[in-house]
């Protein structure tokens, strides 16, 4: 294994073809493909699966990439220390629930150190999906919850993809309602006041279990249920239809304006959010600034 064929695995992961990334890496396409034969066969796996419609990644040579990605830039970091040269742009990506302090830490972070070129993903998705994304290296870092329903399931999915989790804080429940919702004057609110209002979830794919929700008491029976896929959406619903979703009650209004508000649930439940990593690997610098803007939106 060398680093030109680690980089060669990235650039026709990223092009999704042979002779466009030959002409990319300015080489001959029977090379190119001769020394992806080469890396497949001394590791024993098939990155790529082809076909009459092109070139993909295969499941294992998904989580090959994401290996790959890690050794080529903790490389370029060395080259750039030593060497005072930039290496193409910075890319750093997470996965979240949806949280807007993870977005404000993200936001945080590309203003601090992203310099002139650089590629960040902000993934809100879905929970199983933010396992899958950190332990295959797609992202460097995840954000979850974890409580005394979901975490036993999360927990050993977490050991099964060789992951861990990091306490970042722990929070009372809070329902978010928008400012002219007729709960919101009350200080705090009871499960019986949400009877007669809309709940809204977040669409959780085909790991659609209670343990995956990304709301608590996710097994309460409810008449009205509505489920989205984005934060957006979400808070258009809560206004419009005086809806209410049930969450951590952190929110930044400079992010999210000031039409949605939260309000202290009243049951004896909690909500420990942390971040997940993939065990045995060090986090790169952007992660671990990353870590520290998230610890800095949560204490503010």
């Amino acid at each position: 294994m060398t680093l030109k064929q680690l980089q060669y695995i990235i650039t026709v992961a990223e092009t999704g073809n042979i002779t466009e990334a030959a002409k990319k890496l300015f080489l001959a396409q029977p090379s190119l493909t001769a020394s992806i034969h080469e890396l497949e066969k001394e590791y024993g796996i098939s990155i790529f699966s082809r076909s009459n419609k092109g070139i993909e990644l295969t499941p294992e040579g998904e989580e090959f990439l994401g290996y790959a990605r890690q050794v080529v830039e903790q490389a370029d970091l060395i080259e750039e220390r030593y060497t005072g040269r930039s290496f193409g742009k910075q890319r750093f990506c997470v996965s979240s629930q949806h949280y807007s302090f993870a977005v404000e830490a993200f936001v945080k972070l590309l203003q601090e150190c992203g310099g002139d070129r650089y590629e960040f993903h902000m993934r809100e998705t879905q929970t199983y999906e933010i396992i899958e994304d950190v332990a295959k290296l797609r992202s460097e870092i995840g954000v979850l919850y974890l409580n005394r329903f979901n975490e036993t399931v999360i927990r050993k999915t977490l050991r099964d993809n060789n992951l861990t989790f990091e306490s970042l804080f722990t929070a009372k429940p809070h329902v978010f309602i928008g400012r002219t919702s007729p709960l919101a004057a009350k200080e705090t609110i009871a499960l019986s006041d949400l009877k007669p209002y809309p709940r809204l979830s977040y669409e959780q794919g085909n790991h659609n279990s209670f343990y995956f929700s990304e709301e608590i008491l996710s097994t309460m029976d409810s008449d009205r249920e509505l489920v989205v896929c984005d934060r957006a959406t979400l808070f258009n619903m809560l206004i419009g239809l005086n809806g209410y979703t049930i969450c951590s009650g952190v929110i930044n209004e400079e992010l999210n304006g000031p039409n949605i508000i939260a309000k202290p649930l009243e049951v004896d439940d909690y909500m420990e959010i942390g971040y997940i990593l993939p065990a045995g690997i060090r986090p790169s610098a952007l992660t671990a600034n990353y870590i520290n803007y998230l610890k800095e939106a949560v204490t503010v």
